[in-house]
């Protein structure tokens, strides 16, 4: 299973207009095929109220069919094939953007190592191929570097509960010919360490008003280490994920998952089965902490200039 809030918003809205593509939906009238899409939003709203951007593409592909449903003469089949066209669009941009951000990203933390590198980086999660429209925004900057011939290793968390890292990430890498090595999630201050880290690059699902940011659950406790060890610590993320409706992270909607992601392996059971369990997809970066900046497909911003520049 692929979790991320670019893979949500992509994936859900391709699979929309394969559904549609095939002769899903009501066929002959526009007020049906309407409602059609806009349940199947509501449920794609439903995955992940954390992520800013897919609520942002699902209210402009719900304004983008209002408005094609008051056109005068528009059928239903040419509704389809629009909403088919609209959704289409979103994949080019976003591979265009994640290619940016990786461009940007890369020239950055260049920029900010003594000979030009190659550079050793530590990133968590998944913002990769499986998670983006097939470049990656975090992962992007990793595939920028190495095609630059400036990328010397990679430490990929493990990304606990869900493994994303140890599942995905590393698959993409050693895919990509891109030099991983897997940590434990406990270990990653100990690579900052004891393994030349040299800055760390993860993803977003949210950026506040004032640069906090809501990632997956554990990188929090690597900006506190980054921090410590003095290594730059980088957050990349489309502008899309910026809500300035937000004045910091503490409004951020945080989704929490089943206990059973902690407790349980492969349907086996690891705890104690009556042992309560708290199990936050995501926390929250404050934006002084984020020593790096933000990249985005604009340029690299400081965490609390991130909104009003954009």
């Amino acid at each position: 299973q692929v979790r991320g809030a670019p893979a949500i918003a992509l994936l859900g809205c391709l699979s929309l207009a394969v559904e549609l593509a095939g002769g899903a939906g009501p066929s002959e009238d526009l007020a049906a095929l309407e409602e059609f899409v806009g349940q199947k939003l509501g449920f794609l709203l439903s995955a992940r109220p954390t992520a800013a951007n897919l609520g942002r593409e699902a209210e402009r592909l719900r304004a983008f069919v209002r408005q094609r449903v008051e056109t005068p003469g528009v059928t239903p089949q040419q509704l389809r094939e629009s909403i088919i066209e609209h959704i289409e669009g979103l994949l080019e941009k976003d591979q265009r953007d994640n290619r940016n951000i990786g461009a940007h990203g890369a020239s950055h933390i260049l920029g900010r190592v003594p000979g030009g590198g190659p550079v050793t980086l530590l990133t968590h999660c998944n913002t990769g191929t499986l998670a983006t429209a097939g470049y990656g925004t975090a992962l992007g900057v990793v595939r920028a570097l190495q095609q630059r011939g400036s990328l010397s290793r990679v430490f990929c968390t493990e990304t606990r509960p869900y493994n994303q890292g140890s599942r995905l990430s590393a698959l993409e890498l050693r895919h990509d010919g891109i030099p991983v090595t897997i940590i434990a999630d406990s270990a990653a201050a100990a690579a900052m360490r004891e393994r030349g880290v040299q800055a760390v690059v993860v993803g977003a699902d949210r950026v506040a008003a004032n640069g906090d940011v809501a990632n997956k659950i554990g990188t929090f406790q690597l900006a506190v280490a980054a921090r410590h060890m003095g290594i730059p610590f980088y957050v990349a993320a489309p502008s899309s994920t910026c809500d300035p409706s937000l004045a910091s992270g503490h409004l951020i909607p945080i989704e929490e998952r089943p206990g059973t992601e902690l407790t349980h392996l492969g349907g086996i059971l690891l705890a104690d089965p009556e042992v309560d369990v708290w199990n936050p997809a995501f926390d929250v970066t404050p934006h002084e902490l984020i020593t790096g900046g933000i990249i985005t497909e604009w340029g690299v911003f400081a965490p609390s200039e991130l909104c009003r520049a954009l």
